[in-house]
């Protein structure tokens, strides 16, 4: 059943659970995570990036309403890290039932200002919105973009900046980047700030760029209320491996989809009932058709 991102999210924030987000920029990593969901019960998010829609085009959310549609899982479709009012407009025209105005890298006041614009013309037509506040690192190898430093979240503008934007949902800055982090770097999330955040602020938060940060570290963010965590390299990288693998297995005569495709989609599946697991949403479809 396709919902809005307030409907997922607040579930999540009542049961104490994240929602995954996943970036299912092709038909088969979709097929994948929704197999993952579906077997082990998890509400889902579905994420695209506006340069995953380009390459896919708007046709994809078609293909997306159609699993929503034909499930009875809870099914979010969100444009993640819109860059602008008009990709937002676009996305509500399509269909996203979620989208998110990234204008975390503007002066407050402007990131406020064009947060209130959305939130104008998406709550009417019952879509809902996520802002961000604060700065997602960058690893370089994401195309979500990121800063090179992470500007963590302020708890005390969090809370004047949702107060002033009646955002539904809110990603934070505690120390995550999107991409994978070199093997000589170790993340570290700063549960403290979290923590802050919390109790100022009662919507749900988001997790963005997490792929790196140890399990223990998600987990207990997941336990302080973190609702939505994203996920897009993790289940990528482990697709395109395995298609290496099989290209370079020396048989020229491998090359059709329905044979290529099948091990790589395994190996997402088992990625995202990892993430499914670590982030306590499994068997939590039940609590939506309370």
């Amino acid at each position: 059943m396709l919902i809005s991102g307030k409907e997922i999210l607040s579930v999540a924030n009542q049961h104490g659970f994240a929602v995954p987000a996943f970036n299912a920029g092709s038909g088969q990593l979709l097929e994948a995570v929704m197999q993952a969901c579906e077997e082990l019960q998890s509400p889902v998010m579905i994420a695209i990036h506006p340069d995953e829609l380009s390459f896919l085009t708007d046709s994809f959310v078609d293909q997306v309403k159609y699993y929503a549609n034909h499930t009875k899982l809870p099914v979010c479709i969100h444009l993640d890290h819109g860059a602008s009012y008009e990709q937002v407009i676009h996305a509500i025209q399509l269909g996203f039932t979620s989208v998110m105005i990234d204008a975390s890298h503007l002066p407050y006041e402007e990131n406020v200002a064009i947060t209130q614009k959305v939130v104008a013309a998406a709550h009417p037509v019952g879509v809902s919105v996520e802002a961000e506040l604060g700065t997602i690192g960058d690893t370089g190898n994401s195309i979500e973009g990121g800063v090179t430093e992470v500007i963590y979240t302020d708890p005390d503008v969090a809370q004047d900046f949702v107060e002033r934007t009646g955002t539904d949902s809110l990603a934070v800055a505690i120390g995550t980047a999107h991409g994978i982090y070199p093997k000589n770097i170790k993340p570290h999330l700063r549960h403290d700030i979290l923590e802050e955040i919390t109790k100022k602020v009662s919507i749900p938060l988001v997790l963005h760029g997490g792929s790196s940060n140890p399990d223990e570290e998600i987990a207990k963010a997941v336990k302080m209320g973190i609702n939505k965590i994203n996920i897009s390299s993790d289940i990528k990288i482990v697709f395109a491996n395995r298609l290496r693998e099989q290209l370079n297995s020396g048989d020229s005569e491998m090359r059709e989809p329905n044979v290529l495709f099948p091990p790589c989609m395994l190996e997402t599946k088992k990625v995202a009932e990892d993430k499914i697991r670590l982030f306590n949403s499994a068997n939590k479809a039940q609590f939506y058709y309370q």
